[in-house]
């Protein structure tokens, strides 16, 4: 075998991957690598209705100061959601008219929500400032994840629904 043609081939196998990676992302295949829900490949299914509490969802951040701040501390990653942010993965805990209390912990018109205790820091030992709570306003969720480390609505606050890209379907995955 010829060095050129050596050359080539190891080219043609080097780009395998990216080529199976463009043509997973361009189906809705996506990796999480954040342990705020398994590791692994999900698939962004199509959401045919409105959102409903306990949805667990695909969703791009929209592009504020908080979230421009949560990308320098490395609570959001690099993606392909406006402003280069990653989309997040997150459960949908109260739609547009319900009451949000952020306390020690998250309460939903007022029934405390198990295992959303608010942390005082982060991994990094940085503060935390929790959000004050809301009636959630039209065209937005509030979201949460119930890993203690979870960044989300407990954080953010609610954020505009519009920014959904569907549900978030596991496909192969697994717990750290």
């Amino acid at each position: 075998m010829s060095r050129r043609h050596r050359i080539v081939t190891v080219a043609a196998l080097a780009c395998v991957p990216l080529v199976l990676f463009g043509l997973g992302y361009g189906v809705g295949f996506r990796i999480n690598l954040t342990p705020s829900y398994p590791l692994g490949v999900w698939r962004i299914e199509i959401l045919n209705r409105d959102v409903r509490v306990g949805d667990r969802i695909f969703i791009c951040p929209p592009l504020t100061e908080t979230f421009r701040q949560a990308r320098k501390r490395g609570y959001v990653r690099r993606g392909l959601c406006p402003g280069w942010l990653s989309p997040l993965i997150k459960t949908v805990v109260a739609v547009p008219g319900q009451s949000v209390e952020v306390g020690t912990s998250v309460a939903i018109d007022g029934l405390a929500l198990p295992q959303s205790a608010v942390q005082p820091r982060d991994g990094s030992g940085r503060k935390l400032t929790p959000y004050p709570g809301v009636v959630v306003p039209p065209d937005a969720l509030f979201l949460l994840s119930t890993f203690r480390g979870s960044y989300d609505s407990r954080y953010f606050g609610p954020i505009p629904a519009a920014g959904i890209l569907g549900l978030a379907k596991p496909v192969f995955t697994f717990a750290p």
